[in-house]
């Protein structure tokens, strides 16, 4: 369909650029009857929301005249979150704007502010900037709200998760009560909706698509991965899809640095994006995106907020994200305004939980898979290169005397092979990266009962993770393992459980006993994980320990010995089934437990025993009990 009524200046800046036909936000917010009110909008990132507002504007800048009319004090204020976005929102009100002769200024932070007050003093009719910079405009004097007619908040859910709600309470109550306000958000939270309600009026609520529905030109890909080969899944992501541009995110910005130099020692043309860069060089790394100088992006979410990249066909999350609105925001730099997107979630087999939650959350249709084989990418690589123009062209005249030079000196294989070498030389290599396999089988009611935490002794901490199967036990077979450490390295369950899962990529569930001797420790694992944690354990660590196969399963633990008093209770030289060791006849000898637990001082002889019924020391059934302060 064609585009809502207009003003005749901004229908031709649209026409010179190519839109045809209005997207679904701007259909929405043009619609009759929503001229002159206060709007709530929601809709998906990239689906058109600046030139939306942007036409929106010119309703009440220029309404029916012919021309805008300069004034002194700006008449329009269009506040982002972040830099990036303030400053791509102004070049897209540059251009529809053109013919207007509007005079547009940015405020945004790491930019020169004396250059931005003069340009204030000039005049300006539109001012786009990040909420802490223009509030110290306001306070410095240097702009000035008084005439401002419109007001735009940009991406209002991420101003508010970045701490920005007091700078917009003074922002707007430094404007005109009666000034137009216009709130776009891709969700609406509550925070959002009680922000609405301080600073706008009878305002329209707009949903353009579901509620909180999620991107439909996005194919979503979950790659299964080791937690140490997260990079190398990385690189394998970005050699099989091969985009034209690709985001990958990082939680942190030292994650940022290091795999934006890993990428670089690989081959790859790419910039990284993140807060501690200077605005000169976030600007630069952007335009070298937008020219195809760099194909490759490592940015933060902060930095990336709101960005708008042209043929950024594929998005990496090297991190997961913390919540869904995160996912769907970095999901959104792809899959815009019509175009089709691919998004791979990297996902460590010990994030595997999370990320299932993440999807749930997010309501989104994921296709499970290891990371791409080294097969797998040579395939596509040889697709793209049998398809590539420098192929598919017909030669050239001066091609063609140079390609018979060629010929009466090589045969055309060893052509062929050298075009394939010269194809091959350009492209990063692709990354050895085995699969973890899926998830096991949750255990079945049966073999959770087969599994009873064993009773502890009194000198065992609450923390202690060890089990012992019940008679059932035949039921789960386990593949026996050992560990290079034991007592004398302070071995706990506490922190062997997890270094368990980590050097073998499994989760919890698949590990069994774990069994704690002087100079190893020995565990279990679910038979149907065994030959796959074995394979993972003996790659290289830097946990500095060796994981080794078992001969059946190990005996009971040194110290175990025969009971000291005929019945269940301390034996001699370690712990029994219910209490301490003890040397001698019930007291404690050297204090030793085996070899190398705590020294203690020497107990006296003939210490009372333990109680039937008690594991803890204490005098005997029948003795006289002293009373406090007694010797």
């Amino acid at each position: 369909m064609p585009f809502p009524a207009t003003h005749p200046l901004l229908a031709e800046a649209l026409t010179a650029r190519g839109y045809a036909e209005p997207t679904p936000v701007q259909a929405a917010v043009l619609a009759p009857g929503h001229e002159g009110r206060d709007l709530l909008v929601s809709a998906q990132t990239g689906s058109g929301k600046t030139v939306a507002f942007g036409l929106a504007l010119a309703e009440t800048l220029i309404g029916a005249a012919p021309i805008l009319v300069p004034s002194l004090a700006p008449r329009a204020l269009v506040v982002a979150p972040t830099r990036e976005l303030a400053l791509q929102v102004e070049r897209e009100l540059a251009w529809l704007w053109a013919r207007t002769g509007a005079r547009l200024v940015s405020c945004v932070g790491g930019m020169d502010p004396r250059r931005e007050r003069r340009a204030l003093e000039v005049g300006a009719d539109i001012v786009v900037g990040t909420p802490g910079r223009l509030r110290d405009h306001i306070e410095r004097g240097a702009l000035d709200l008084s005439a401002l007619e419109v007001a735009v908040l940009d991406e209002a859910d991420e101003m508010l998760d970045l701490g920005f709600r007091e700078d917009l309470t003074f922002i707007l109550d430094a404007a005109p009560a009666t000034r137009r306000t216009l709130l776009f958000s891709a969700t609406i939270p509550p925070q959002i909706a009680a922000l609405a309600r301080d600073h706008q009026t009878d305002a329209m609520r707009i949903d353009t698509v579901g509620r909180n529905a999620p991107h439909a030109d996005i194919a979503y890909r979950a790659v299964r991965v080791a937690p140490r080969e997260i990079e190398h899944a990385v690189v394998n992501v970005l050699r099989q899809v091969e985009a034209r541009a690709a985001m990958v995110f990082c939680a942190t910005r030292e994650q940022v640095r290091h795999l934006h130099a890993s990428l670089l020692e690989r081959g790859f043309s790419a910039v990284a994006l993140s807060g501690e860069l200077s605005q000169a060089e976030r600007t630069t790394a952007l335009q070298s995106l937008r020219d195809g100088r760099a194909r490759v992006c490592v940015a933060t979410d902060v930095a990336a907020r709101g960005i708008d990249l042209p043929h950024l066909d594929l998005v990496v999350h090297a991190d997961l994200p913390n919540d869904r609105e995160a996912l769907l925001h970095r999901s959104g730099r792809t899959g815009r305004a019509g175009r089709k997107g691919v998004c791979a979630l990297i996902v460590p087999v010990n994030r595997r939980r999370k990320a299932e939650g993440l999807i749930q959350a997010a309501r989104i249709d994921v296709e499970w898979s290891g990371p791409p084989t080294i097969e797998e990418i040579r395939a596509a690589d040889e697709a793209r290169f049998l398809a590539d123009p420098t192929i598919t062209e017909a030669p050239g005249e001066d091609e063609r005397d140079t390609a018979q030079r060629l010929l009466e000196t090589r045969t055309p294989e060893e052509i062929a092979a050298a075009l394939v070498r010269l194809w091959r030389a350009r492209l990063p290599a692709p990354e050895d990266v085995s699969d973890p396999g899926e998830r096991p089988q949750r255990r079945t009611r049966e073999e959770r009962e087969a599994f009873v935490p064993r009773e502890k002794t009194p000198f065992e901490g609450r923390g202690a993770r060890e089990r012992e199967p019940r008679e059932a036990r035949e039921r789960l077979p386990m593949a026996w393992f050992t560990l290079s450490v034991g007592r004398r390295q302070n071995a706990d369950p506490k922190w062997l459980l997890p270094l368990i899962c980590r050097l073998g990529e499994v989760e919890r569930g698949v590990v069994g006993p774990i069994r704690i001797f002087p100079e190893e420790t020995r565990f279990g694992i679910v038979v149907d994980a065994a030959e796959r944690f074995a394979q993972a354990a003996q790659r290289p660590n830097d946990e500095n320990v060796r994981v080794a196969r078992a001969d059946g399963e190990p005996g009971p633990q040194p110290g175990f010995g025969k009971p000291a008093f005929g019945k269940p209770g301390p034996g001699k030289g370690g712990f029994g089934k219910t209490g301490p060791a003890r040397s001698g006849k019930g007291g404690f000898g050297k204090g030793e437990f085996g070899k190398d637990g705590p020294r203690g001082k020497p107990a006296p002889r003939g210490e009372a025993p333990f109680r039937k019924d008690d594991t803890r020391r204490g005098p005997a059934e029948g003795a006289p009990r002293r009373r406090h302060g007694e010797r």
